[in-house]
């Protein structure tokens, strides 16, 4: 069999695959031209049973994970009525390519400013098929204590499992803990949350201050 037969339908797959991607990462957020404002958001909230309210612009909290040459910014806070979330901040990060948003849910965290710095920790999927396919698994890296307490969650699993087949979730989680502010930050793509993947959030954030 002559290479010149094999090499061209390679080609065609590999091209087929990377416009997958492309076309799967776009339509998952992270990138977008416009976001809600924060009142909308908020109304939002409400419709999923979460009790919120708009916090007045220059609120310190919008400093919290935002480095001055970073191409961060704050489009404000939201304060959260949850017993282990107490805000959101919605943050739009501007680069050669657009801007991308991203929601981070603040966590109240004295548990981090002693000795011990915990450390960033990720959720990792599983896909069936490999990369272009479903979410099927995840797996959390990073700290040791807190992975272990959330990998050992299966309703939590459960959770984030249903948001990323039913509400566009593409299954991105970031946690970075903030010990100079006394907060952790749970980051997700921006996206208006579910009742499963709020709840998924919460119960992430609960883990966080048993940390």
């Amino acid at each position: 069999m002559e290479w010149s037969s094999i090499v061209g339908p390679l080609a065609a797959v590999g091209v087929f695959i990377i416009m997958r991607l492309l076309m799967r990462k776009k339509k998952q957020g992270g990138e977008i031209a416009e976001v809600e404002n924060r009142e909308e958001f908020q109304q939002h909230l409400h419709t999923a049973n979460v009790e919120a309210s708009l916090v007045k612009k220059g609120d310190d909290r919008e400093k919290i994970g935002l480095g001055r040459a970073s191409g961060q910014r704050s489009e404000g806070i939201i304060k959260l009525e949850d017993k282990h979330l107490d805000s959101i901040n919605i943050v739009g990060i501007s680069s050669q390519t657009g801007t991308h948003y991203f929601t981070d849910y603040l966590v109240k965290s004295p548990n981090i400013m002693g000795k011990r710095i915990p450390k960033k920790t990720t959720l990792v999927k599983k896909k069936s098929p490999p990369i272009v396919g479903q979410v099927v698994g995840i797996e959390w890296k990073g700290d040791a204590a807190l992975a272990q307490s959330l990998n050992l969650d299966y309703s939590l699993e459960d959770k984030l499992l249903r948001a990323s087949i039913n509400d566009n979730f593409n299954g991105n989680i970031w946690i970075y803990p903030e010990p100079k502010h006394g907060y952790t930050r749970i980051r997700i793509d921006y996206l208006l949350p579910s009742t499963d993947l709020f709840g998924a959030i919460s119960t992430i954030a609960k883990c966080i201050k048993s940390w």
